[in-house]
């Protein structure tokens, strides 16, 4: 007897995909909560080291990196699951949402921290 998996709503559907896809969309899960991790390091950095730059852009492009740390997981997480659904009913794999919006949020903090360097 083989005990159930979470989550339901994905392990539930269809057929047992090649392991290989199954393991290749868990490393690509896991790269998502590393790059949470270094968001959420970066933005903590920024502001605990208290850099001499403008505090309110510093502060800024902090929040903007905590925050879309902060997002990143969930956001992994549902990816996951989109794609390993997909797998699992042979369909089309769904396009990624994350990177644009983790793009975004990476150019602004960039765009932030350089207003923050040129106005004292």
């Amino acid at each position: 007897m083989t005990r159930p998996r979470f989550p339901r709503s994905v392990f539930e559907r269809g057929t047992e995909p090649d392991a290989r896809f199954t393991l290749a969309n868990e490393r690509t899960f896991l790269a998502w909560i590393r790059t949470s991790l270094a968001l959420v390091a970066g933005g903590v950095a920024l502001e605990v080291l208290g850099l001499d730059l403008n505090s309110a852009f510093r502060l800024s492009a902090a929040l903007v990196l905590v925050t879309a740390g902060v997002l990143t997981p969930a956001m992994a997480w549902w990816g996951w699951a989109a794609t390993e659904r997909a797998l699992r009913l042979h369909e089309p794999l769904p396009a990624s949402r994350m990177a644009p919006l983790l793009g975004v949020a990476v150019t602004s903090a960039g765009v932030l921290i350089l207003l923050a360097i040129l106005m004292p």
